[in-house]
């Protein structure tokens, strides 16, 4: 009992650790959060989530072929992140430069939760470098991947769901307390602000690439 929850506590400082970073998605959920309240937020970090989970467990089920393979494809799928990442920030610059009258009311553009959870799931798994992070997390906790028997590295993997969920439902409640504050102004403010985020980011990733 005692090694379940060692490693379930090891797979959620992991999980934390990863998410934890300032990045496109995190900007992204807070963007909605602030736009479209904490469903939005919540499902957007969701997806985060189980893509975070994902890479965990090709780390600690030890699956070097998919591992390898995803890192043989690095470029390609950090190139469809950046193209991701570019069509964001359009989407959010036109909501702060050109808003429709329907967005002026509301001081948002509404996209479903499906929608929310799949875009950040994409996000986040089109960074195949999440699997050498993990490899390198669980190393500092003396995690031997290709030793970890199946049940140990269930324990750890949902460990890792768990931790990167506590980050992004603490980021999405802690902007749905802001979000009453914001008038339209501040909305449009924000959009123009997230916008010039993901823009910096996207153009960050396909200069990354060009310069390897």
């Amino acid at each position: 009992m005692w090694d379940i929850l060692l490693m379930l506590g090891k797979g959620l400082v992991a999980g934390f650790i990863i998410a934890a970073p300032v990045g496109p998605v995190g900007v992204l959920c807070v963007q909605r959060t602030l736009h479209q309240g904490r469903v939005a937020g919540l499902m957007s970090g969701l997806g985060a989530a189980i893509a975070d989970a994902a890479y965990g467990c090709i780390a600690a089920f030890g699956l070097s072929l998919i591992s390898g393979w995803l890192q043989a494809h690095e470029i390609l799928f950090r190139s469809v992140g950046g193209l991701f990442l570019l069509f964001m920030a359009w989407r959010m610059l036109r909501a702060a430069l050109h808003p429709a009258p329907a967005v002026a009311a509301t001081g948002s553009y509404n996209e479903r939760p499906i929608a929310c959870f799949v875009s950040t799931f994409i996000l986040t798994a089109t960074n195949p470098i999440t699997i050498v992070a993990f490899l390198g997390i669980f190393a500092f906790f003396g995690i031997g991947s290709f030793g970890l028997s199946n049940e140990m590295a269930a324990w750890l993997v949902l460990g890792v769901f768990t931790g990167s969920s506590i980050w992004w439902l603490s980021l999405a409640g802690l902007a749905g307390a802001f979000r009453q504050r914001l008038g339209n102004g501040g909305m449009k403010w924000i959009n123009g602000a997230s916008g010039l985020l993901m823009l910096g980011f996207g153009v960050y990733g396909f200069g990354s690439i060009l310069l390897r």
